[in-house]
């Protein structure tokens, strides 16, 4: 799609010096056109970064991490840094009275100085320093070249007045940490440019801050037509990956580092090129766009598959602009209804990503905040095998139910296969816990041994013992998806997802939403399985607190009372209540200080059958 551009490219690439994607800090009437309320933000923000003691990233701390497997505390004051510096540009650029440089050159020097620009999660080299000579680039020392170049680009008159050698320092550490190594080399997984492999959301990312290195940075036409044309060739290897469907298997979590990051990827080159350079308008790109929609469940909560947290907060711009130049009023939709609850709630949108801001920034006025949050009543997304269904289409009331198949080898993948959520009336109900913070275990052999990620703590059964594992096979098979105004269901086959030490010989899962009087949502499971005493453990993941009433159901109460009532049919089954209390940041952040989990036990012979059916809890009692 994109590679079929690389040959004109010496025709339409503008020069260095005629490429102006935003106002510099000289052009005081754009800057001062901004709303009141956006520069005041920007200057309160970069007012907390005066005379700013500058986090100390010392060896030790960088080796910290092979010797704990802690990734925050070296992190924590990396990323530090970089917002700091984001903040304090964009506070000069919106002030323009230098009040800011002293405390920028500062950042610039910090960053220039650093030996390596990434993290030591992402130094693959032994031993656990990073080699200078060998400069590699990973997703935060492209981050570091994209904000560098932002800085470059939008002071760099003020710079070369004030102190013109941070501006030869910044070409000078951008080129040989980046634009070098980039065109030097082919074998950075994330390009897929030299294997067949997966790519995910680290090549657009890298991508992008790569490409406005260049754009920004580099003077000399031919380098920046050669490596602006690998970037077309890499991109293309990204979207090799996605389906018709333009689902991210990564989670909503990752939608604004892969196709956002492929947005800020095309929406440059449009303006580096002059508009000759546009695919917004192929299918893909709009699907791609359309999945964080289809995904969202109301307010900031969206369907947390893979390793995702369960509340997202968009970039209202960043899904704006998406929106708008993919012609998706759905899109443009949910952005404003992102902005609109920003606004309501008094919360800023002040990034330190510089092009994001300057999006936001340069676009705030355009925003129709009187659109009405876009609530799919039904979602299939064939290629991720992912179903969403609503009760009442075009509004976060009622019942709601999303449920994936798909396969135990996604990219950031929990082994999941035939998992579910149900919330109701926005809120969660039954749920995936989602992802702790990530340390060195989570992208290593022993991923499966962190408990997220297996499919006991999902909503899916242990079946004679085992639970899921890990790879491609591993997956859900004739996928079956249907959608009418009074029910939409899903039916999966998931004797692959299980070992064969489980004994499985045929497993049927059913998803239904019944839009009836009363509706509820209702998960079947029929299975055959193949040794004569069978042990059976169903699991249920829920924040509520679960009661097992007189009558076998269970009710789910929140602070506010009853919420929802279970009712399980099919076989008997001893019900058990598991406290998970949890230590991680990231999930006590997202459901408190305990999660739990409802286990159904049972012993069977060859063939077990269990309905559950989940109603609204007023609904239930007047069946």
């Amino acid at each position: 799609m994109l590679a079929e551009f690389a040959p004109a490219l010496p025709g339409i690439l503008l020069p260095h010096e005629q490429f102006y994607p935003y106002p510099k800090v000289s052009d005081r009437a754009a800057w001062q056109a901004l709303p009141l309320r956006l520069r005041e933000e920007a200057i309160t923000s970069g007012e907390a970064y005066l005379d700013y003691r500058w986090p100390s990233l010392p060896a030790t701390l960088f080796m910290d991490f092979r010797r704990t497997g802690n990734r925050t505390r070296f992190e924590e004051k990396h990323f530090a840094r970089r917002k700091a510096l984001g903040r304090l540009v964009m506070a000069e650029c919106v002030e323009g009275k230098g009040r800011f440089l002293d405390d920028i050159a500062d950042g610039i020097w910090h960053l220039c100085e650093e030996s390596f620009w990434g993290i030591p999660a992402h130094n693959y080299i032994e031993p656990s320093l990073p080699d200078v000579q060998a400069p590699s680039i990973d997703l935060f020392a492209g981050e570091t070249a994209g904000l560098l170049a932002w800085t470059y680009y939008l002071l760099g008159p003020v710079l070369e007045e004030y102190e013109s050698m941070l501006c030869r320092r910044i070409e000078y550490e951008v080129d040989r940490r980046i634009l070098t190594p980039f065109l030097s080399n082919t074998y950075y997984w994330w390009q897929g440019l030299d294997h067949q492999d997966l790519v995910n959301n680290w090549n657009p990312w890298c991508n992008y801050n790569c490409l406005v290195a260049f754009l920004l940075v580099e003077k000399e036409q031919k380098r920046r037509i050669e490596a602006v044309g690998k970037i077309l060739r890499s991109l293309d290897r990204f979207l090799d990956f996605y389906g018709e469907d333009g689902g991210c298997d990564e989670g909503p979590g990752y939608w604004s580092k892969a196709a956002g990051s492929l947005f800020d990827c095309l929406e440059i080159l449009t303006a580096a090129t002059a508009g000759k350079i546009n695919v917004f308008n192929h299918r893909l790109i709009k699907e791609m766009g359309q999945y964080l929609v289809r995904v969202h469940i109301a307010g900031k909560y969206y369907i947390n598959f893979a390793d995702a947290k369960p509340e997202l907060s968009i970039d209202s711009a960043l899904v704006w602009a998406y929106g708008e130049r993919t012609g998706d009023a759905d899109l443009k939709a949910l952005a404003a209804s992102s902005r609109r609850a920003d606004l309501d709630n008094g919360s800023q949108a002040v990034h330190s990503y510089p092009l994001r801001y300057l999006r936001y920034l340069f676009t705030f006025t355009q925003f129709d905040l009187e659109l009405e949050t876009p609530y799919l009543g039904d979602v299939w997304l064939a290629d991720l095998q992912v179903m969403a269904a609503r009760e009442q289409p075009g509004s976060s009331k009622g019942l709601y139910l999303a449920a994936k198949g798909g396969h135990n080898d996604e990219s950031h993948n929990h082994n999941d296969v035939g998992q579910f959520l149900v919330y109701i009336d926005g809120k969660p109900v039954l749920i995936d816990p989602g992802v702790e913070d990530y340390t060195a275990k989570t992208f290593s052999s022993r991923r499966y041994e962190i408990w997220t990620m297996q499919s006991a703590y999902h909503n899916l059964p242990i079946i004679n013992g085992c639970m899921q594992e890990a790879g491609r096979g591993y997956r859900a098979t004739a996928a079956d998806y249907n959608a009418q105004a009074e029910q939409a269901e899903l039916s999966l086959n998931l004797e692959a997802a299980y070992p064969k030490a489980a004994g499985v010989g045929r497993y049927q899962r059913y998803f239904r939403l019944k839009r009836t009087a009363p509706p509820f949502v209702e998960i079947t499971d029929d299975l055959k399985l193949q040794k004569e005493q069978n042990t059976l453990v169903f699991n249920y993941l829920t924040p509520l607190v679960p009661k097992k009433e007189a009558d076998g159901s269970v009710t789910l109460s929140g602070a506010a009372g009853p919420v929802a009532r279970l009712v399980f049919s099919g076989m008997d089954f001893a019900l058990t209540t598991q406290e998970i209390w949890l230590e991680d940041k990231s999930l006590k952040e997202a459901w408190g200080e305990k999660l739990y989990r409802l286990q159904l036990g049972a012993v069977v012979q060859k063939a077990a059958r269990l309905e559950l059916k989940i109603y609204r809890h007023q609904e239930r009692e007047k069946c």
